[in-house]
This record gives C-alpha cells, sequence and structure tokens, in this order.
C-alpha cells in the first residue's frame, strides 16, 4: 500500500494561535501511520514557517519552536509541482507532500490566504478552497448571500470604517437593544461586545476595529444557538445537532474554551422535527456558500422555532473533545474516522 504523506499546520500569525496547537495536536496523534506519513510544519506567532522535526507533545504547550535545532525553514511554493519546499544554506529541497491538512483558526488561515496558496502548488487542501474560506470568514458578505437562498440572517449594519458615534446610534436605531458588535472577519468571538445601552456602541466598535478593519452591528436574536457539522464535497452528511446554553452574556472566547457558567448540550434539546430543519439549512448553507471538506454551521432556533443563519466555520475547533467531533461521534463517526475521512476527501478531490 502507498502511503499518502500528510503535511499538518498549526499555529499561525493570528489571535487563535493557541487553540490551533490544540486542534492540531489531536489531528495529528490521531492520524493512522500505518496509512499516512506525517509532516508537522509549524507558524510561529511572527509568521515563521518551519518544518518541525520534535515531539508532537511539545505542540500543545507551544514548546515546539524553542529547540531550534528540530525547525528548518520552510515555504509552499506556489510554483505547481514543487510543493513544500525546506531552506537550508540558501539551498530549497523539496519535501513531498500528498495533502496540506490547516489547522489554522482565525485570520491568515481560515480565512482563504493559505488555501490560495495551496490551490497555486496543485497540492489537494483539507477543507474549503480560497474563495469558500474567505466568504465565509466575512459575516456581512455570507449573510447577504444566505439570505438570497430564503434563509434569515440578522438585522445589520456594516462599517467599513471608524464611524463617529453618532453615525452609529442613527444607523442602528432600527436594530433595537440589546446589540451585538463584532470584527466582521474574526473567529472565536475575539472582538465582540454585547451592548445595552447607546453609550456602550463607539467602546464596542472601537473594541471590534482593533481586531478587523471593518465592523458589522447585529440584531439580538432571541432564541439560542444550536451548530450542525457538515462533512462531504458532493455528498453531504450531518452529524447531530447541538446547542449552546448561556447563563448570561453571550458565548465569547472564555465561554468557548472553559464553559465556566454556559453548556453545550449533545445532542440538542429539540424534537426530531426540529433537527431535521437545522441540518437541511446547514447544508443548504453549506451549498451557498461553496464549502468543501468540512464546516460547523451556527444557527439560531428562535423562540417562535425560526431558524436564522449565525455564521459558518470552515476550521472549526477539532480537538478530540470539540464541538464538530462530538457532533460526528453522535452519528456514529469516531474521532480517527473523521481525520481520515477528511484527508481522502482531499485527495480524491485533486
Amino acid at each position: 500500500m502507498n502511503k499518502k504523506t500528510v503535511a499538518v499546520l498549526f499555529g499561525g500569525y493570528s489571535p487563535e494561535y493557541e487553540v490551533s496547537l490544540k486542534s492540531a495536536y489531536s489531528i495529528i496523534s490521531a492520524i493512522d501511520r500505518v496509512k499516512y506519513d506525517v509532516v508537522l510544519l509549524g507558524i510561529t506567532r511572527q509568521g515563521r514557517w518551519y518544518l518541525y522535526s520534535g515531539s508532537v507533545e511539545d505542540i500543545p504547550n507551544d514548546e515546539w519552536h524553542i529547540d531550534e535545532s528540530r525547525l528548518h525553514n520552510a515555504l509552499v511554493s506556489p510554483s505547481r509541482g514543487e510543493g513544500l519546499l525546506t531552506i537550508t544554506d540558501g539551498l530549497a529541497a523539496p519535501v513531498h507532500v500528498d495533502v496540506f491538512f490547516p489547522v489554522l483558526h482565525g485570520r491568515y488561515g481560515e480565512d482563504g490566504t493559505v488555501q490560495g496558496l495551496f490551490e497555486l502548488s496543485g497540492v489537494p487542501v483539507v477543507g474549503s478552497g480560497a474563495a469558500a474560506s474567505a466568504l465565509c470568514m466575512d459575516k456581512d458578505r455570507a449573510h447577504k448571500l444566505v439570505s438570497q437562498a430564503g434563509i434569515r440572517v440578522p438585522k445589520s449594519i456594516c462599517f467599513e470604517y471608524a464611524p463617529a458615534v453618532d453615525e452609529v446610534i442613527r444607523s442602528t436605531e432600527d436594530l433595537g437593544m440589546p446589540l451585538f458588535v463584532k470584527p466582521v472577519k474574526a473567529g472565536s468571538s475575539f472582538g465582540i461586545t454585547r451592548v445595552e445601552d447607546t453609550s456602550e456602541l463607539l467602546e464596542a466598535v472601537r473594541l471590534a476595529l482593533a481586531y478587523d478593519d471593518a465592523v458589522i452591528i447585529e440584531e439580538y436574536i432571541d432564541g439560542f444557538e444550536t451548530g450542525c457539522s457538515v462533512v462531504g464535497n458532493d455528498e453531504l452528511k450531518t452529524g447531530r445537532i447541538d446547542e449552546i446554553e448561556l447563563a448570561g452574556g453571550f458565548f465569547d472566547y472564555e465561554e468557548k474554551y472553559t464553559l465556566k457558567t454556559s453548556k453545550i448540550h449533545m445532542p440538542a434539546r429539540i424534537d426530531a422535527d426540529t433537527e431535521r430543519r437545522i441540518q437541511d439549512a446547514a447544508k443548504l448553507i453549506y451549498r451557498v456558500l461553496g464549502c468543501r471538506g468540512y464546516a460547523r454551521v451556527d444557527i439560531f432556533l428562535t423562540s417562535k422555532h425560526e431558524i436564522v443563519f449565525n455564521e459558518a466555520n470552515t476550521i472549526p475547533g477539532f480537538t478530540a473533545h470539540s464541538r464538530f467531533p462530538n457532533m460526528m461521534k453522535g452519528v456514529g463517526i469516531e474521532y480517527p474516522e473523521l481525520v481520515e475521512m477528511l484527508i481522502e476527501l482531499a485527495a480524491n478531490n485533486k
């Protein structure tokens, strides 16, 4: 049997660097070494790319880059057929790769930038391509496109500049209170503020603009958030639906990774018909946004049982205990099988 070589990318020049390390560690540990050779491609917080030859155990605790003897300068060549290269004393040497598996959350990893590089190189990549990745990262444009497919989205206003406070107040009058102020392109709830009063708006906008050059202000949706995992290219499979139960506030970065006051119910506390409606909506959204491989589609379910699209995550959190794998486990797909499924979806999508 000819083994495929999978290059797993981790880290990244992004606020979600630490999340990437944990997700990548789980994926690397789960890859079947009988079927696959694994190449570790680490990206530092400063954006330096290295082929890493050290212990996998040093990745989740962020010690992988300490021993420089284990680091080898690397780059992905945009020249078709060259793929991954290492650089030693100014000389480039090819490293064979059959599939790139980016586990890079947020900017410069989930936003289409590296996906475009892989597409130029001609090496298959796990997950969505450049266009879909960029679109899903852009909350405003994703909402506009999904709404054209007949799925409700939150009413919102978008600013691609720093607005004056009176402009913000005037533009959001019809949205009511509370409001959510978000960076248009950011993940893990970085830069998001729940605003209860107009006096808080300007500071919330400033915080959002610290993470992106555009800000979106959305109406509050009376209900709760659900998630749906979708896997596939041509034929799609969904996992069970999960539900976020909040004690107050919103599902910010701290709550996502500590669950101090919130709780994840998997499966969600909804009837079978509602679950099917959410799964069908998630698959439609996945198609409309051009996703491939896998994505987690987050959907609000209102108090009147209406479906409202929130966002699609093309590289969701992926530790063995993360929401996406747990949803797929709910339909009988265990973590190692899921990882292999994603690799093969990419390898067969040349």
